[in-house]
């Protein structure tokens, strides 16, 4: 396993642990998962999937067609959707988790929609994102240059071969940027936790309650 797998595991982990201690775990909590994936890269995908202990209990929801992941997981009720309205009524469940899916379901209104759109379906949210400040850019392994105008790292991106991580693919947030997402989305009860490594932030963890 690489060094980037491992942090990511370790990471991973510690989310989960988080989330354990700040939510009920049983048989008669409706939990929704926003984004899962269809394909698996390593054992960090679809994490509330392979942890939660009550599957029978957990939806997930995503854009892609749930073929190979319902074999995986079948007791679990997955969900495909064309990444606008959720299908679902007004606080149909009692957790969303969503973990790094926010900086890819694009920008600005976008990504306030998504916001206001898992208040309105769950009473309570975990939601997890990168920092934009972290010096190295998780989904490419890229030191320093995610801080360059989005355009320039596109370029950058396109030039060593991956541009499957351009235009977007992610738009990715700091701090401040997801303090103003919040505060637009109208979502004014909740917490959010900064995920260190090595003395600098390298996620956050938002938690919030539907009023």
């Amino acid at each position: 396993m690489s060094l980037a797998h491992k942090i990511s595991s370790w990471n991973r982990n510690r989310k989960w642990k988080l989330f354990l201690r700040e939510f009920a775990t049983d048989k008669d909590i409706r939990i929704l998962d926003v984004g899962f994936s269809e394909n698996e890269y390593s054992n960090t995908d679809n994490f509330i999937e392979k942890h939660y202990p009550f599957p029978e209990r957990l939806t997930a929801l995503g854009i892609e067609t749930p073929s190979k992941i319902k074999k995986r997981y079948p007791k679990i009720n997955f969900v495909q959707y064309d990444g606008k309205k959720f299908p679902f009524q007004d606080k149909e469940f009692d957790i969303c988790w969503s973990n790094a899916v926010i900086e890819h379901v694009g920008e600005k209104g976008d990504q306030q929609f998504f916001l206001k759109e898992i208040e309105r379906v769950a009473r309570s949210a975990f939601i997890t994102t990168p920092n934009r400040n972290f010096p190295v850019e998780v989904h490419t392994r890229t030191p320093f240059l995610h801080y360059l105008p989005k355009k320039v790292f596109d370029t950058y991106l396109n030039f060593i071969g991956k541009k499957w991580a351009t235009g977007d693919y992610m738009h990715l947030l700091s701090m401040t940027d997801l303090i103003k997402l919040l505060a637009k989305a109208n979502i004014i009860d909740y917490k959010i936790y900064k995920n260190k490594l090595v003395g600098f932030t390298l996620d956050f963890v938002v938690i919030f309650h539907s009023r």
